[in-house]
Protein backbone atom coordinates (compact mmCIF):
# COMPACT_ATOMS: atom_id res chain seq x y z
CA UNK A 1 0.00 0.00 0.00
CA UNK A 2 2.94 2.30 0.69
CA UNK A 3 4.17 1.89 -2.90
CA UNK A 4 0.74 2.81 -4.24
CA UNK A 5 0.58 5.93 -2.05
CA UNK A 6 4.11 7.00 -3.01
CA UNK A 7 3.43 6.44 -6.70
CA UNK A 8 0.16 8.38 -6.51
CA UNK A 9 1.87 11.32 -4.78
CA UNK A 10 4.68 11.39 -7.36
CA UNK A 11 2.23 11.34 -10.28
CA UNK A 12 0.12 14.04 -8.61
CA UNK A 13 3.22 16.23 -8.20
CA UNK A 14 4.22 15.73 -11.84
CA UNK A 15 0.72 16.57 -13.10
CA UNK A 16 0.57 19.62 -10.82
CA UNK A 17 3.97 20.80 -12.06
CA UNK A 18 2.92 20.36 -15.68
CA UNK A 19 -0.31 22.25 -15.14
CA UNK A 20 1.49 25.12 -13.40
CA UNK A 21 3.97 25.29 -16.30
CA UNK A 22 1.10 25.37 -18.77
CA UNK A 23 -0.67 28.15 -16.86
CA UNK A 24 2.51 30.25 -16.50
CA UNK A 25 3.55 29.96 -20.16
CA UNK A 26 0.00 30.65 -21.45
CA UNK A 27 0.69 28.63 -24.60
CA UNK A 28 -1.71 26.23 -26.22
CA UNK A 29 -0.72 22.59 -26.33
CA UNK A 30 0.41 21.68 -29.84
CA UNK A 31 1.52 18.49 -31.50
CA UNK A 32 3.89 17.83 -34.34
CA UNK A 33 2.99 16.83 -37.85
CA UNK A 34 5.75 14.30 -38.31
CA UNK A 35 5.80 12.23 -35.13
CA UNK A 36 4.93 8.72 -36.26
CA UNK A 37 6.07 9.21 -39.85
CA UNK A 38 9.59 9.74 -38.51
CA UNK A 39 9.53 6.01 -37.75
CA UNK A 40 8.77 5.23 -41.37
CA UNK A 41 5.08 4.56 -40.80
CA UNK A 42 2.47 6.24 -42.97
CA UNK A 43 -0.19 8.34 -41.27
CA UNK A 44 -2.73 10.97 -42.17
CA UNK A 45 -1.54 14.36 -40.98
CA UNK A 46 -4.24 16.52 -39.44
CA UNK A 47 -2.32 19.70 -40.16
CA UNK A 48 -3.71 21.69 -43.09
CA UNK A 49 -0.18 22.85 -43.94
CA UNK A 50 3.00 21.09 -42.72
CA UNK A 51 5.37 23.03 -40.50
CA UNK A 52 8.61 24.51 -41.91
CA UNK A 53 10.73 21.70 -40.49
CA UNK A 54 8.50 19.09 -42.15
CA UNK A 55 8.52 21.00 -45.46
CA UNK A 56 12.34 21.06 -45.38
CA UNK A 57 12.45 17.32 -44.70
CA UNK A 58 10.05 16.60 -47.58
CA UNK A 59 12.09 18.80 -49.94
CA UNK A 60 15.30 17.06 -48.88
CA UNK A 61 13.76 13.62 -49.51
CA UNK A 62 12.46 14.70 -52.92
CA UNK A 63 15.89 16.09 -53.88
CA UNK A 64 17.52 12.82 -52.79
CA UNK A 65 15.06 10.76 -54.87
CA UNK A 66 15.60 13.03 -57.88
CA UNK A 67 19.38 12.68 -57.59
CA UNK A 68 19.10 8.88 -57.26
CA UNK A 69 16.85 8.69 -60.32
CA UNK A 70 19.15 10.92 -62.41
CA UNK A 71 22.29 8.98 -61.47
CA UNK A 72 20.79 5.52 -61.76
CA UNK A 73 23.10 3.05 -63.54
CA UNK A 74 20.56 0.37 -64.38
Amino acid sequence: MAYFAATFVIFALVITGMSIGYIVQKKSITGSCGGISGLGMEKACDCPDPCDKRKAKIAKEEAKQKMLNENRII
